[in-house]
């Protein structure tokens, strides 16, 4: 991070640790830049450490600096072996745009914005995952029956899943919320999961071309 071309850091969504997984019978989490991470595993904890590096370099040496804390981009298995039998890969992936994935053009867009922003912003975290359609006040039904709650906001996904013998997920259990990085740093992500459920229905791929030309990160 001595480089002062480069004013930015990657950092992740998992970082929030066990804040990201409530309890059985709990509402969804609602997870902006505000919640507190509780670590759960060595990977959070030096993922914090090197954000607080960065916190640091700000302080004593003026270096500005922007933690982009991005969910899910790549397009490995990642999931429970019990999500892996029940979903197609695609299917499990373009449900994640509804609360904790991110299209890597968008991500690339954020981080041209962080470079250009952080000196006027000196030091911030940010969110970086797709616009959830949710609401808070949603999130105990969201958790008991995400299928309804989607319908509700985005109701041509049923035709599409329908015809693709897709589903979503019985119940989501946090919905990442990136308002903050909207805001501050002027990011306007476009791949939400509308935009991909209308890709899906003209034909096209889940991904953007550039998440398709990139492909798995080696």
């Amino acid at each position: 991070m001595s480089d002062r071309s480069c004013p930015q850091a990657t950092s992740t969504t998992s970082a929030f640790g066990r804040a990201l997984t409530p309890e059985p019978g709990a509402s969804a989490a609602w997870i902006t830049d505000e919640v507190a991470p509780l670590p759960k595993n060595i990977y959070g904890v030096t993922k914090l450490a090197a954000e607080a590096l960065c916190e640091l370099f700000r302080r004593q040496q003026d270096l500005p600096c922007i933690v982009l804390r991005t969910s899910r981009l790549f397009p490995e298995d990642g999931d429970p072996a019990q999500t892996r039998a029940d979903y197609l890969d695609a299917n499990a992936k373009v449900n994640e745009f509804l609360h904790r994935r991110v299209d890597i053009e968008d991500v690339v867009d954020a981080h041209l914005l962080a470079i250009d922003r952080a000196p006027a912003i000196g030091f911030g975290r940010y969110i970086v995952s797709a616009t959830s359609p949710f609401r808070r006040e949603e999130l105990t039904a969201l958790r008991r029956d995400a299928p309804a709650v989607v319908a509700a906001h985005v109701p041509e996904f049923e035709a599409e899943y329908r015809r693709r013998g897709w589903a979503l997920f019985p119940g989501i259990d946090r919905v990442y919320v990136n308002d903050l990085a909207r805001q501050e740093l002027g990011w306007r992500p476009r791949h939400d999961f509308r935009f991909v459920v209308e890709r899906l229905r003209a034909g096209g791929d889940y991904r953007s071309a550039l998440a398709q030309a990139i492909g798995a990160k080696s």
